[in-house]
């Protein structure tokens, strides 16, 4: 009996269930807010960089239809370049074809004139499109089947544009190199030149930019070109400063 009086003061005497402690919960939301705060400013910035990229598209799309605009008597002429560097056609009639055997010397009739005018045209109808993809597949076609043309130095040249609007930098410079090799007297040689600069800014190889634009800063002294190669050798350094 005694022992039975005195469980009851025993159960009183247990020592009570910790209570949880505030500063554990405050640290917890703050902590979880903190991780919220951090996922939105990523979020921001994965935006921002979205942005940007659809700006950088943009941008290389409208340099090429500006281009494009700027050469549309060229191009609705077909006839002037091969007036304009006939040596230039005729001479690397032999190497024009890149990945095919010499085909020759031999003119191209009447009608193989007509359909090589056919698929040129096609091509350049998808570039100004904007099918760049389509494009580069009907100039490098054209490239491959007629290598005796004389629209070879423009076909060469937007062959490099359709690759490098598509940010495929490396094919694209090889276009307008090649282009500068065997047609360095084209209409077209002197702007390739500094699309050979773009395409080393695209690849971040930006002291061959630099020599590049250098080259045609001095090769072109006071012409429009000059002025572009100036603007883009000015934004090198800050180019190269985000490596």
């Amino acid at each position: 009996m005694i022992v039975l009086g005195i469980l009851p003061q025993v159960a009183q005497a247990q020592p009570a269930a910790p209570a949880p402690v505030p500063g554990n919960g405050v640290a917890l939301v703050n902590r979880i807010q903190n991780l919220e705060s951090q996922m939105q400013q990523m979020q921001g910035q994965i935006e921002v960089l979205q942005h940007e990229l659809a700006q950088l598209r943009q941008a290389n799309k409208e340099q090429y239809v500006d281009l494009d605009s700027r050469i549309t008597k060229l191009e609705h002429a077909p006839v002037a370049p091969a007036t304009a560097a006939p040596a230039a056609a005729g001479s690397a009639a032999v190497a024009s074809a890149p990945t095919h055997p010499a085909a020759g010397n031999k003119p191209l009739s009447a009608a193989d004139k007509a359909a090589a005018q056919a698929a040129y045209d096609a091509a350049f109808k998808s570039l100004r499109a904007g099918n760049y993809v389509d494009s580069a597949r009907g100039f490098r076609a054209f490239i491959d089947k007629y290598p005796t043309s004389n629209l070879l130095p423009n076909a060469y040249y937007w062959l490099g544009g359709s690759y490098y609007v598509t940010q495929n930098y490396k094919v694209a410079l090889a276009a307008f190199q090649t282009l500068l090799q065997k047609y360095p007297t084209s209409p077209k040689a002197d702007d390739a030149q500094l699309r050979v600069a773009d395409c080393e800014i695209g690849l971040k190889d930006y002291a061959a930019a630099r020599i590049t634009l250098r080259a045609v800063i001095k090769g072109h002294p006071g012409t429009p070109l000059e002025k572009r190669a100036r603007d883009r050798l000015q934004d090198l350094p800050a180019v190269a400063g985000k490596q």
